[in-house]
């Protein structure tokens, strides 16, 4: 399973802001995908380790 930051529609982002209002906290949404990784051999995972410290981002590979 792999989860990422949810994209919102503006009734729920308004819904989330009031509670976090509320509770004097922020509150991040997620969303879950059924997915798995892809298993990848020392040169493509050297590949993709390269472009996430060029970027500052985390990249997850995934079959399908």
């Amino acid at each position: 399973m792999l989860c990422s930051l949810s994209n919102l529609e503006e009734k729920d982002l308004k819904e989330i802001q009031a509670l976090e209002t509320e509770l004097g906290k922020s509150v991040l949404a997620f969303s879950c995908h059924k997915t798995a990784p892809a298993a990848l051999d020392d040169d493509k995972l050297k590949k993709i380790q390269a472009l996430e410290s060029r970027l500052g981002l985390s990249l997850v590979a995934v079959d399908g």
